[in-house]
């Protein structure tokens, strides 16, 4: 992980104690280290109590052993267990993640749990003056010992349990038998890339548990678990989208569609091989491609700046892309009804990766304002004559919108539109441009919003999933599937990993042995009613809601 400026205690602390008066007017003290000294030999139950200390000094002691409920100080930062007689560690040392410093020099220790190689974020460990074994003592003698050790200890860990718990599949709904529908599953996954799979950002996961090679094989597994039939994935290595994805999957019949981020055109080619970008794939039995698409967003931004600067020097600058493939659903996936459907069947299956950064929540919301004006162009294009209507062909919208559900990404999704002053636009000028993104582009009426013609939809509910991305510093929901409301509804769900497996088994964070990615996979069964035209025996049907 990422060093945070870590500043250990002072050492030279100085202590005050209220006056009755303070204590008689109700002030408060205020204290997050504590230090006991005094030869202790054993220490009280109740200090584990104190669950808000950061810093714990109980060296110059006689103490023996530490209990394991020292582990139910969670906020420790600093903790000091120097000069005292500890012939050994509890393993539960290794659930104090939040550890900086780590003194237990002057010891009588000769082994060390190999569970404090769990302590990621550790900068300083004492280990001085004990009796431990050459090896071990080596390692640590080594320039950066102490990130070597722990590394060491880490990898070498044994990995508990020997199995991930199911995910619960949540039926929603029953098919509709009067009705021609069609039922196919979808999944969005963003399989989190090599070159961003580093000790530096998930130090909690062992290397060879983090290493390309091992975890290949649990995303391909998940994939082939899921068995969806529309497979939308994100952070896809060029090399690896043609060497693993496509190969194995054309395997199981599924064709596919990618495009790497813009910055490919601009790397040699060895670089290029290690670009990432987005795929879909689709089961050739259920559909037929119509038309692929890749949008450059870069592209769109310096097209649509009408000399906005903040739009050339915020948007223009990131090289994030979305694909979208126009496909056929085949006929015999229709079911219920008297006959197939008489006109040929379209969806547009829409996948793209946006802006990462959580301050940049202003070319998040733009990405995805673009990325939905140009899927409307595609529709537009699409139909067979100017007098169709592009809304018929409903929309699939998978995508790591890097955005939490209350986000103006996701507002604008869901509600068809945000202001044009939306908090996520951060006060920038870029209110001459948005135009160009509305559904009604420069000719809109002056509401003072940004709209979109889509009538989206989430396929989770937001209380469903907790979070789609779980590391140690962030959990959230920020992947997504949308789809049209008008013409679409979910069957059933892919529910969440069980929280209390992760709580028990002392998950930091993701990747792990067990989950191959930061991100967990969404997986939706939709039903798809057929579009029989704007009229049938003279008689207008309305859209579905």
């Amino acid at each position: 992980m990422p060093k945070e400026k870590y500043e250990p205690p002072d050492p030279r602390r100085c202590y005050s104690i209220m006056s009755a008066e303070d204590v008689a007017s109700g002030k408060k003290s205020q204290w997050a280290e504590l230090e006991i000294s005094g030869r202790v030999r054993s220490l009280s139950s109740s200090l584990w109590t104190l669950t808000h200390l950061t810093a714990l000094h109980i060296n110059d002691n006689n103490l023996t052993r530490i209990p394991p409920e020292i582990s139910r100080l969670p906020h420790l930062v600093y903790l000091n267990l120097s000069s005292n007689k500890l012939r050994s560690l509890p393993a539960e040392l290794g659930r104090m993640v939040s550890l900086r410093e780590l003194l237990l020099n002057h010891n009588l220790l000769r082994v060390l749990p190999y569970e404090l190689g769990k302590l990621f974020q550790l900068q300083t460990l004492g280990l001085k003056g004990n009796p431990l074994s050459q090896d071990i003592l080596n390692l640590y003698q080594e320039p950066d010992g102490t990130r070597k050790l722990l590394n060491y200890m880490l990898d070498n860990l044994a990995v508990h349990p020997e199995q991930l718990p199911q995910r619960p599949w949540i039926s929603l709904k029953e098919r509709d038998p009067v009705t021609p529908t069609a039922a196919f599953t979808v999944m969005c996954y963003n399989v989190l890339c090599d070159k961003y799979a580093t000790r530096q950002l998930y130090g909690y996961c062992p290397s060879w548990a983090l290493s390309w090679e091992y975890r290949k094989k649990g995303i391909m597994e998940e994939i082939a678990n899921c068995d969806a039939d529309i497979v939308s994935l994100q952070e896809v290595e060029t090399e690896q989208y043609y060497a693993l994805f496509l190969a194995t999957l054309k395997e199981r019949g599924y064709d596919g569609y990618f495009c790497p981020k813009s910055r490919a055109k601009l790397v040699s080619e060895q670089e290029r091989k290690h670009v990432d970008g987005c795929a879909v794939f689709f089961k050739s039995q259920k559909f037929t491609l119509v038309q692929k698409h890749t949008v450059e967003f870069n592209q769109v931004a310096m097209a649509n700046s009408e000399g906005s600067e903040v739009m050339l020097n915020r948007v223009m600058t990131k090289d994030n892309i979305g694909v979208a493939v126009l496909l056929e659903v085949n006929k015999d996936v229709f079911t219920g009804g008297a006959t197939p459907p008489p006109e040929r069947q379209l969806i547009l299956v829409a996948n793209a990766h946006m802006h990462w950064d959580p301050e940049y929540s202003d070319v998040k919301l733009i990405q995805t304002m673009m990325f939905l004006s140009e899927l409307k162009s595609i529709a537009e294009r699409a139909v067979d004559s100017p007098t169709s209507d592009p809304s018929s062909i409903p929309v699939v919208l998978c995508a790591d919108l890097n955005s939490l559900p209350d986000s103006g990404v996701v507002e604008y999704l869901s509600d068809g539109g945000v202001a044009d002053n939306h908090k996520d636009f951060k006060e920038l000028r870029y209110s001459e441009c948005l135009t160009n993104f509305s559904c009604h582009g420069k000719n809109r009426p002056s509401d003072g919003s940004i709209t979109h013609s889509f009538q989206l939809k989430s396929a989770y509910h937001s209380s469903l999933m907790p979070y789609t991305n779980y590391t140690h510093d962030f959990k959230g929901v920020i992947d997504y599937i949308f789809f049209s409301k008008t013409r679409m509804s979910v069957l059933g769900l892919l529910g969440p990993l069980d929280h209390q497996w992760l709580l028990d088994n002392d998950i930091a964070g993701c990747p792990h042995p067990h989950i191959p990615s930061d991100h967990f996979s969404l997986l939706a069964q939709l039903e798809l009613r057929a579009h029989l035209g704007a009229a049938l025996n003279g008689l207008h049907l309305p859209g579905h809601r």
